[in-house]
């Protein structure tokens, strides 16, 4: 694959990505390309953004991982997660990644996990522009999500009254209410050792660690599975963990539910949230088949 730094411009902010051609492809030829999306306040060089990509060369796509606004080498505030802001970024690197001489602009999916998942979801449902759209460990509504990740009555009340501060605090001083991560998306200690181990890690160097309290807010109110239906007739792909530690396995299959043709959901036992950094044979290779059915590289 050659891969180039990019830029591009999203709500007058410079987005920092990477664009990634399958080598072999002649001069002239258009491939089919996906946006490779990262996950919550992380960046293009995350393990879940680095391996689709080559995976999806490897396939015959053309590949673009960029980092969201406020997040990595991309300008914004830092930390600054808004859902609806990452859909209008997803909206804008497609039309930067349609002018690409070897890409197909008629032909451009979106891939993401865990909340680029969602973004990719509702991107897909909202701009008729993306051709086909794969989800893994993706969240459809907000509340429900953040109900099955704060499990307990007391863990609920607190997240909640979160919430709460963070909107006084906004009215009374202008500013945000800064909030660890894990006190927003809590992750188990044992998926946490492995997101967080040294040079090996899921998490990428230079992740948000800290968020201002607009961000849960913006994922609580966030409802991708209300646009999912509008997906269809372009391709859907939904991938989750059976058992998913960090969001809750139902997410994906009330989308499925929702969702129209055509549409798959594929459950995957033995893996866990951040299973795009497994390097799974499993997954790649039903992935493989559904974009030879659905999406192929080439017309």
């Amino acid at each position: 694959m050659r891969e180039e730094v990019v830029n591009f411009q999203s709500a007058g902010l410079r987005l920092h990505g990477v664009l990634g051609v399958p080598d072999g492809v002649r001069p002239g030829a258009r491939r089919a390309a996906f946006m490779v999306l990262h996950g919550f306040g992380s960046n293009s060089e995350s393990p879940t953004c680095l391996t689709p990509a080559k995976v999806l060369s490897e396939f015959g796509y053309a590949t673009l991982r960029f980092d969201m606004r406020g997040c990595g080498k991309s300008e914004g505030e830092f930390g600054r997660v808004i859902c609806l802001e990452q859909v209008e970024d997803t909206g804008n690197a497609l039309a930067f990644l349609a002018r690409h001489p070897a890409v197909d602009p008629d032909r451009i999916g979106v891939i993401g996990s865990s909340f680029g998942g969602a973004v990719g979801v509702y991107a897909g449902g909202t701009n008729p522009r993306i051709a086909a759209v794969i989800s893994n460990g993706g969240w459809g509504h907000g509340e429900r999500k953040f109900r099955g990740q704060h499990r307990t009555p007391e863990a609920w009340a607190k997240f909640t009254s979160m919430l709460e501060q963070g909107k006084a605090y906004r009215a009374s001083t202008g500013k945000s209410l800064m909030v660890p991560r894990y006190d927003i998306v809590p992750i188990p200690d044992h998926v946490r050792q492995n997101l967080e181990r040294q040079g090996v890690g899921m998490l990428a160097p230079g992740s948000v660690q800290t968020f201002p309290a607009e961000t849960a807010q913006s994922m609580f109110d966030f409802r991708a599975e209300e646009v999912v239906g509008k997906i269809a007739p372009r391709p859907l792909l939904l991938i989750h963990a059976a058992k998913d530690s960090v969001t809750p396995t139902e997410q994906s299959i009330e989308m499925f539910k929702r969702a129209g043709q055509p549409t798959e959901l594929h459950l995957f036992s033995g893996l866990d949230h951040f299973l795009f950094a497994e390097k799974s044979t499993r997954v790649w290779n039903m992935m493989k088949q559904w974009l030879d059915t659905y999406f192929p590289p080439t017309r």
